[in-house]
């Protein structure tokens, strides 16, 4: 904090350079947030949550597996609608608060894209449809369509998944940077007045 003081013994309050600094920066961070797009790839993430959400309700009719059992399309598509939303947010305001929640969503959302993948992995190859039972009438079994359809849903959805990690690491990895440029300023607080004031010196009389 900067004092000045005038032959009157009029004292002023300058303007904080720290202060100045802080402005500068968090301008300087929104500029360099709006450059990695942080819109489109949250518009993107919102869409392949409702992508995942939609395309999961065939497996309701199908036979219930461990994926359906786990929700795993439902909590994973809404995490991705959430990391999307916090990266829209986060390019109408870009300030260092707003990047640490929407870094802790995306950071979630990529651990919750592995676990997904992993489920997804395991119940197909748990329940694949196996061989073509033929019936009198030289057709398959119903559980075998109904098991290849389930298949062909959840490699649908596990691709949905991959891109969903890979969007969200990238997210990550952009305001991690940013971040770190940063750290030195989050320190900073805007205590200062950010208008020069005027102090009057009591009167002795």
């Amino acid at each position: 904090m900067a004092v000045s003081v005038s032959r009157d013994l009029t004292v002023q309050v300058l303007e904080d350079v720290n202060a100045v600094k802080l402005s500068d920066r968090q301008q300087a961070l929104r500029a360099a947030i709006q450059k990695g797009e942080p819109k489109c790839l949250g518009v993107s993430q919102v869409m392949l949550g409702l992508m995942v959400i939609s395309y999961s309700i065939p497996l309701h009719v199908t036979e219930i597996t461990e994926v359906i059992h786990l929700g795993v399309p439902w909590w994973s598509g809404l995490t991705f609608i959430t990391a999307g939303v916090t990266a829209i947010i986060l390019d109408r305001n870009g300030s260092i608060k707003t990047l640490r929640v929407c870094l802790l969503v995306s950071l979630v959302s990529a651990v919750l894209s592995v676990v997904a993948v992993i489920i997804y992995s395991v119940d197909m190859n748990r329940n694949s449809p196996g061989t073509c039972d033929k019936t009198p009438s030289s057709r398959c079994s119903m559980k075998y369509y109904t098991m290849n359809m389930s298949r062909g849903v959840k490699t649908s959805l596990l691709l949905f998944t991959l891109a969903q990690m890979v969007i969200s690491s990238v997210v990550c990895f952009l305001l991690f940077r940013q971040r770190s440029s940063f750290r030195q300023y989050t320190s900073l607080s805007d205590a200062a007045p950010s208008t020069p004031t005027s102090v009057s010196p009591p009167d002795l009389n």
